[in-house]
């Protein structure tokens, strides 16, 4: 496998029909908005499910959701002591981070494509350990193309939790959800920061087949499924480390157009690319 030689642009056009694609914790869990109405995703949201589908496609992952972890572990310390290597260089009284980001690179994917942050208290046995490691796959946060509009549902249980309780009005609660709304957003990949981290072309070719099928495997109650979809992955490959183009050049060259007075589905829109000399665009349907 060769490290990534060239630099990499991506941007996906997706849509979202009566589903929240993410709940804002700090807003009772309503969609995401920025103060002008506009939908948001994000950036971390989305790596959240490009881990899930490289997990699904039997990729090693660190940062694994509780409730689709494919080992024993409980938490980041464990996973991490679980490899052999690492844990013995935890266990030594100075933690060489050289050392500790190339075997923890090596060993998952998502933190050779992200980066990630190790941060573990000491113990009895050695030395606490503190190693950053930047990731070469950017991704910006996913945004509406228009203002969206938020459905809020009440909702009842029509069961008791406990034995001999009454319900009341405490068993109410809310469900909220973007009834219709196409968002768009970019990423690129940094081969100066892939050869740090061991970023491969096939890492890449990885990436891009779950940015392909990013909503596979990811229903929920406020996700139905089928009620989020990809339409559409744009994939720009320099011939270059550096790139004939800015990245902001390249995302700049995918123009949107409306059509009609108020745009709600992915067919109310029309995306061209404008042609960038020495550089071509492949376009992917989303599955």
């Amino acid at each position: 496998m060769t490290i990534l030689d060239h630099k990499i642009d991506f941007a996906v056009v997706l849509s979202v029909t009566k589903a929240n694609p993410n709940g804002d914790p700090l807003n009772g869990n309503r969609p995401r908005q920025n103060y002008d109405g506009y939908g948001e995703i994000s950036d971390v949201a989305i790596k959240r499910k490009i881990r899930n589908r490289l997990q699904d496609m039997g990729e090693s992952i660190f940062v694994q959701s509780n409730d689709r972890k494919t080992d024993v572990y409980n938490s980041l310390r464990e996973r991490a002591d679980g490899n052999a290597e690492l844990e013995k260089i935890m266990k030594s009284k100075n933690v060489p981070s050289e050392d500790f980001a190339r075997l923890a690179c090596q060993e998952w994917i998502d933190v050779r494509s992200f980066g990630q942050v190790f941060a573990f208290k000491s113990d009895k046995a050695g030395a606490g350990v503190s190693v950053g490691v930047r990731g070469p796959v950017s991704i910006h946060t996913a945004t509406s193309l228009d203002r969206i509009d938020v459905t809020s549902t009440q909702i009842t249980k029509s069961v008791n939790s406990e034995p001999g309780a009454a319900r009341g009005s405490d068993t109410m609660g809310m469900k909220h959800r973007v009834d219709s709304g196409v968002y768009l957003f970019f990423g690129s990949i940094n081969t100066q920061l892939a050869e740090k981290t061991g970023f491969t072309n096939e890492d890449a070719a990885r990436v891009k087949q779950a940015l392909i099928s990013l909503f596979e495997n990811d229903l929920s109650s406020a996700r139905p499924e089928g009620s989020m979809e990809v339409h559409k992955v744009y994939w720009w490959e320099h011939s270059s480390k550096l790139g004939q183009y800015s990245s902001a050049k390249v995302h700049r060259s995918l123009l949107v157009e409306k059509r009609g007075e108020a745009p709600k589905e992915y067919s109310d829109y029309s995306f061209e690319v404008l042609p960038l000399e020495g550089l071509t665009v492949e376009i992917i349907d989303g599955r």
